[in-house]
């Protein structure tokens, strides 16, 4: 079954739970390779596979297991309509860089169609029509907008329809989006990566990377591999600290399945125009079909009402698919959004040479990150792809720079975290299998009991610019709420931009 080491105590998903990954040991010794990719997920499994049929020796390096990250909590949606819609884009970047999206994620969709028929994986891979409906806060005038920018740049399919196959009221048509199974997809990528000649290997942190002539990427475990070029593809990068994320958010987004009789909900991709928006697909599985209903985002780290969430999610949904079951499974993960609403995806903007990063998915993890491969290993093969200014990650665009001073303006807000008393004051306080922050002295502490009831404490200081984290009672992770950092019960980092863990520290010093 796939491995689920981030969130051990937390959430699964639908593919977690009906997917078998293999594993790959760690890499214990220094080694050489044209490309070195950090991170197992759709970009960087994507990115070896093309790399490997272009000739190039590549090793993959992940800190868990393949599909471990956020590739095993998306929904799964293959979509060219964009979350943040085109009328957006076009007015911040203009209608060319809006056709230039729409071109690459189409040609993104069209990339896992051809990978899955040419290296023969069975991933559940579908082409649906995809449906854009109204929340009831907006009218059709935003639908007009939307269908005047696509038409405008050449999308003359997409068409206003009186309403969706399942959901009331005017909607828009995008034909040709597509669905799949992300982790046998994956699963599909690893076996065609070491037919290829690919070397994959699990449990392997890597805590930095050199960027120079040759590219030293160096693991928590002090080997070292030497590399012409690295890619890291580790969903929120881990090689500069201000560059990339002062231009993006961490988001928490909440899914929940639900069993429906066959038949009830016709097949499609589904979206509304809300804010935070709800998305909506099926899915067969072998206990049936799953109504697979996402949304009820928040700034990562800074909120704990998960169980709040996932009831009103779960209530919009049967409220508009009254035939919805039991509820099968709910997860939770992660989403970077850009001040533009397109991903970061080129040469390392903080300067290190070779080195590449592909970043910011803003809701579209699974068609961003297949263009993030194509890009990444044509410009690594000495080939210009198309979408490299439209992506660059240097970019700043001026017509979003209110949204740039809001979000850092948030960002700088959570540091008065360190100024607030404790959320409890004792570790006395702290019931077994919770966490809490304690104040000691100057100091804030992260405090966890397990379920035995031995005391666990770490300073609350995240790793990578020192925000103070928060406890998430639902996934039983630490969350910083500056850049989206989160780490496990015990300290240990899962998800980046934070390199290394919580400092551990002595309970038994604490009042």
């Amino acid at each position: 079954m796939a491995t689920d080491d981030e969130f051990p105590e937390g959430t699964r998903s639908l593919w977690q739970d009906t997917c078998d990954l293999p594993t790959f040991v760690p890499l214990t010794r220094d080694i050489e390779a044209d490309v070195c990719i950090v991170g197992a997920g759709i970009v960087g499994l994507t990115a070896a596979l093309l790399l490997t049929r272009a000739g190039r020796r590549v090793v993959v390096l992940d800190s868990h297991q393949p599909g471990g990250g956020n590739t095993g909590r998306t929904t799964a949606h293959l979509s060219n309509e964009l979350d943040d819609r085109y009328c957006e884009l076009a007015r911040v970047r203009g209608l060319e860089a809006a056709r230039q999206a729409w071109e690459s994620h189409t040609a993104a969709i069209d990339c896992i169609e051809a990978i899955a028929r040419d290296e023969d994986i069975d991933c559940d891979f579908f082409r649906r029509d995809g449906y854009l409906f109204l929340a009831p806060e907006h009218t059709e005038e935003l639908l007009r907008r939307e269908l005047q920018t696509v038409h405008a740049f050449g999308w003359r399919a997409v068409e206003l329809l009186a309403s969706a196959p399942q959901f009331d009221g005017p909607c828009l048509r995008f034909p040709d989006q597509a669905q799949f199974h992300p982790l046998k997809y994956l699963a599909g990528l690893c076996a065609a990566v070491v037919r290829g000649g690919g070397v994959i290997h699990g449990d392997t942190r890597v805590e930095d990377v050199e960027g120079g002539a040759i590219v030293v990427t160096k693991t928590s475990q002090g080997v070292h591999v030497r590399s012409s070029a690295t890619i890291v593809a580790t969903c929120s990068p881990i090689c500069d600290l201000f560059a990339i994320h002062s231009k993006q958010a961490s988001y928490t987004s909440y899914v929940v399945g639900l069993r429906v009789p066959p038949g009830s909900v016709p097949p499609a991709l589904y979206w509304d125009t809300g804010d935070p928006y709800h998305y909506v697909r099926l899915q067969a599985t072998p206990a049936g079909d799953v109504l697979i209903v996402g949304g009820e985002d928040h700034k990562t780290g800074q909120a704990d009402d998960g169980e709040r969430r996932f009831a009103v999610l779960e209530s919009w949904a049967r409220a508009r698919v009254p035939a919805a079951q039991e509820r099968l499974y709910r997860w939770s993960g992660q989403v970077f959004e850009t001040l533009d609403g397109l991903a970061y995806i080129g040469a390392d903007p903080g300067g290190a040479a070779n080195v590449f990063v592909a970043t910011g998915d803003s809701g579209m993890g699974m068609t961003h990150g297949t263009a993030a491969a194509m890009m990444l290993s044509a410009q690594i093969v000495g080939d210009k792809s198309p979408w490299g200014g439209l992506y660059d990650p240097r970019r700043r665009p001026l017509r979003s720079a209110n949204e740039y001073v809001r979000e850092n303006a948030n960002v700088a807000a959570q540091y008065a975290d360190w100024l607030r008393p404790g959320e409890v004051d004792s570790v006395a306080d702290v019931a077994p299998g919770c966490g809490a922050i304690l104040r000691s002295g100057l100091s804030r502490v992260a405090v966890y009991r397990d379920e035995d009831g031995e005391v666990h404490a770490c300073s609350a200081a995240c790793t990578h610019l020192l925000g103070s984290v928060s406890w998430n009672h639902l996934e039983k992770t630490w969350d910083c709420p500056c850049h989206g950092s989160r780490f496990d019960r015990l300290g240990d980092v899962i998800a980046g931009p934070a390199r290394s863990g919580l400092r551990v520290l002595d309970p038994r010093t604490l009042r």
